[in-house]
């Protein structure tokens, strides 16, 4: 009997100092863990990213964005199928959205 291969795992990234984001297949807590997260998976697909603006104390998601403008502007951004956005600070949110739309990214408002 010839089977079929399985199909591989969504890769789900989450980037949030709080919420459990439990369809998250790997959780990051701060910006720094974040950026090392990206870099793990900068040369295969990322099915869904999840951002949450503010990441506790004086700590924010824009070092992770800023990795995804340079990553775009160098030609070479990062393949994600969506990034979802899901901060309580509307500001920061919609700084992120459109930073990240302004580069080609497929960017969503969304609730965690």
């Amino acid at each position: 009997m010839n089977e079929e291969p399985a199909a591989p795992m969504p890769v789900i990234l989450g980037i949030d100092d709080l919420r459990p984001l439990p369809r998250a297949t790997r959780i990051a807590r701060t910006s720094i863990e974040g950026i090392q997260l990206l870099r793990e998976h900068r040369d295969g697909f990322i099915d869904e990213l999840w951002l949450d603006h503010d990441l506790g104390g004086d700590d924010s998601i824009m070092p992770v964005v800023t990795l995804m403008e340079e990553a775009a502007f160098s030609g070479r951004p990062f393949d994600i199928g969506t990034v979802f956005v899901h901060s309580a600070n509307p500001i920061g949110a919609e700084a992120v959205v459109r930073a990240l739309t302004r580069w080609n990214y497929h960017v969503r408002r969304a609730t965690a």
